[in-house]
């Protein structure tokens, strides 16, 4: 066999038909025409994620997730181009497919509707970068820290090291704090009462020097003492001093009431506590005496 018969041998078996695909015939050669199209896809895809590494990322979290975000969204991009060139070349009439596939999406869009808004909430949340990973939030009264953002959901991790699952729709419709978006300095808030006989100068004093002196603040912003109110068994004061972790808020405000404390009790402050006084009137408690059946009666 000579190489234009074998030529021949090799078109004659890549124009055998397989099968039908949208009304048009797919032969082994367009098959693996199509095959090569992906490749050369999935090889433009890498060079070019690699291009983005290079410019995009860094040392920082939030640039390795910026660089982590482009390039999924060139992959994502580039694969689809990919595939619908590929479509082409199999000879399969992509307008018509798009049609029906529109139709398919909006019946799988009602059948999965919950999974459709997660995922287009996490492609909002790669895109606007307003959450990634690394950032403290508070959710749903819990604060975490994200770990991981997948395309339906964001892990995240509590303080007591319980990894949290939320789906991304959750980030995207409702309010969240996000503790260290632009920066990570969080105020810690310290009540205390103290007695309505304590000289509240002094108190105001003491708790002034505790808020300056306290080692965990954060030396870019001045603490505040402020006097939050008249309760019923004492007089209500609040320390707050700034610090550059969110995520050690419960350690820090552990650390700042006990140094009150301890300025409190230093300086012969009384940190108030519940009281009651009972007032009795003479008459009642004699009549009271008087009516008590089987006691002894009073001495003469």
């Amino acid at each position: 066999m000579n190489w234009g018969q074998l030529l021949q041998a090799i078109r004659d078996i890549m124009d055998v038909n397989l099968f039908r695909l949208a009304g048009t015939v797919v032969t082994l050669g367009s098959i693996v025409s199509a095959c090569v199209v992906l490749a050369v896809g999935w090889v433009l895809s890498s060079l070019v994620r690699r291009a983005v590494q290079r410019l995009v990322g860094g040392t920082g979290a939030h640039r390795r997730h910026g660089a982590q975000v482009s390039q999924r969204l060139v992959h994502y991009t580039i694969m689809l181009l990919a595939t619908l060139l590929a479509l082409d070349v199999m000879g399969v009439n992509v307008s018509a497919l798009f049609a029906a596939g529109a139709l398919f999406a909006v019946a799988i869009g009602f059948a999965m509707q919950n999974i459709t808004q997660n995922f287009v909430s996490g492609v909002i949340l790669l895109v606007e970068r307003s959450i990634q990973p690394g950032d403290v939030l508070e959710v749903d009264g819990q604060v975490i820290r994200v770990e991981e953002m997948r395309i339906r959901s964001t892990v995240g991790r509590t303080r007591d090291d319980e990894e949290l699952i939320v789906p991304n729709s959750a980030l995207v419709a409702s309010t969240v704090k996000n503790f260290t978006m632009r920066d990570s300095l969080y105020r810690v808030r310290a009540p205390v009462g103290v007695s309505y006989g304590s000289d509240m100068s002094r108190v105001r004093q003491v708790l002034e020097g505790v808020a300056n002196g306290f080692p965990g603040r954060h030396s870019a912003r001045n603490p505040m003492v402020l006097l939050t109110g008249f309760g019923s068994s004492s007089v209500d004061w609040e320390t707050s001093v700034w610090i550059d972790d969110p995520w050690s808020a419960r350690i820090v405000l552990s650390e700042l009431q006990q140094a009150s404390w301890n300025a409190l009790k230093a300086a012969g402050i009384t940190i108030a506590f519940p009281q009651l006084d009972l007032h009795l009137d003479a008459d009642v408690v004699a009549a009271l005496g008087g009516s008590g059946g089987g006691g002894e009666p009073p001495a003469t």
